[in-house]
Order: C-alpha cells, then structure tokens, then sequence
C-alpha cells in the first residue's frame, strides 16, 4: 500500500499535497496532531484520539471540524490494504499574514496513512533499550496540559538522539531528576505491587495508551498510582514498560546501559489491552 492522503475530505495524489510558505504550521510549527494506529481496516482507539485532539482544539481556539475528520478517516480507512498502518492526522490554522491568528474557516486538516510493521514477540522479549535524553522536556503553554502540538521539536531531537545511539527510546527527566516521559511515549513501573506512572501535568502527555493501560490495570484489580518518580527508583522497580498507540507495551530492558529487571505482569496486561482496543 502507498501513502494515501486525504486533505480537508479530499482523497489526493501525495505529489500534490504541498502547504504555502506563510502557512502557521511551517513558519512557526503552530499545528496539532495525533499519531493512530489501524488494524487492516479498523482505526484503533478512534474517539479517544478524537476527544484528546478536541480538547487541545478548544484550549488553543484551533479549528476543528470533528464530524468532518471523522467521516474522512472511516473513508480511509476502507482504503487500508496492510495489516497495520499508522495514520497521522494534523490540524492547521492556515496562511498568517503577521502573527495574527488566521480566520477559523482557513483552517485545514490532513490525514495520511502508510503500512507500519508491528512490533514482533521477539522485540517485546528483548525489550527496549533506553537512554536518558540530553535535552529537557519543554511547553511553550506552560499554562496549559501538554498536547500533541506541531512544536515538536525536544522529542524529535531526543528520539534522534537515541537512535543515533543504537538505543529504542529516550526518556526526560525533568531539573529534579524525576522521569517524565519519553520522546515517543508514556513510561510504566512496577513498584512493590503497584503500577506506578508520571502524573499527567505540562511536560507530561496524556497518552491515550497510558490510559488504557491504566483502565486495563484496574480491571485485572492491579493497583494503580500517578506519581514520580527517579532513574533509581525505575532500577528498583520489578518491571518497567514504555507505551504509545503504535507499540502497546514495549518492556524496558535498560536505562544508560545499566540493566532493568524484567517481569511478566505487562503480558497480563497487554492480553487485556488487546482485548479492550480490539474487540
């Protein structure tokens, strides 16, 4: 399958879709996105990633015509020929003349799609290997939750970095050394019984995984906490796990070279997981 692209509801060829030089999202990096994942032709966790982008829409006045976006991604959907794809989805405000605020109706929105290879058993035994990113975590909207905002600039530069390393995922830690998150997802550890990860605030992403996993847990009556915690604490941990919507849950394996222990209870969770996101 080739990359399809639909812009504003429109199915075109990739080699048409362009942006003019004074659109916001290129001249300051001022758009929203989400990052969905389908199985053959089914969009996994659609409303969620819906309602994340909604919110973040109204907190920023963006526009954002969900009913439209929504037909636009079941039409594409039916469209999907791979096992799996990844689908971005991306808001924009539209030309600026200056820095004032385009008028709501030059808003646009794009959806692309392009086959993703699933992370294999055998990834998920080996687990991720992790390095502690260089650079901080930073919100320009320090006011306001983090989002999935087109001003992406520390996580890009701190995957890079990682893989450059030979490492799967960088993880921020903010000045006091409490981990955050990482370039690409939401971190997880096991302390004494409880599933214990970052709370939600500016520098830490409301994953729509993060909270699956959280409902799967509570589910399957594993307790569960929102609070943080060090690199030494994660070491200490009976087990420790990334997630986003495209991997699930990836086990940790290590953090800057030093081994982390490795349990079996995210195997629990990711059969019920699959289960809830699936079925």
């Amino acid at each position: 399958m080739s990359m399809l692209v639909c812009f504003n509801g429109k199915f075109i060829p990739r080699e048409d879709a362009s942006l003019p030089i004074q659109d916001g999202a290129l001249l300051f990096g001022d758009s929203l996105f989400e990052t969905l994942k389908a199985r053959e032709q089914k969009i996994l966790l659609l409303h969620d990633h819906m309602d994340r982008l909604e919110l973040s829409a109204r907190l920023l006045n963006f526009p954002c015509q969900r009913q439209k976006i929504e037909t636009a991604l079941r039409q594409l959907a039916s469209s999907l020929t791979a096992p799996a794809s990844r689908i971005r989805l991306t808001l924009g405000r539209g030309v600026h003349q200056g820095l004032d605020f385009p008028d709501a109706a030059a808003g646009w929105f794009l959806v692309t799609a392009n086959p993703v290879a699933e992370i294999s058993e055998q990834q998920r035994a080996d687990g991720a290997t992790c390095l502690t990113a260089p650079n901080q975590r930073v919100n320009p909207l320090s006011h306001l939750p983090q989002m999935k905002r087109g001003n992406y600039a520390d996580c890009l530069y701190a995957a890079n970095y990682a893989k450059e390393k030979g490492a799967r995922e960088a993880l921020f830690c903010d000045h006091h050394g409490q981990i955050l998150e990482g370039a690409t997802s939401n971190v997880f550890v096991l302390l004494d019984g409880k599933l214990v990860t970052p709370p939600i605030c500016s520098l830490v992403l409301a994953g729509v995984m993060r909270q699956q996993v959280i409902a799967a847990a509570t589910e399957l009556g594993i307790p569960t906490e929102e609070r943080t915690f060090n690199k030494q604490k994660l070491f200490d941990a009976q087990e420790a796990f990334l997630t986003n919507s495209l991997i699930d849950i990836l086990p940790i394996n290590s953090l800057d070279g030093k081994a982390v222990q490795r349990g079996e209870e995210w195997k629990t969770l990711q059969k019920t997981l699959r289960m809830r996101i699936e079925t």
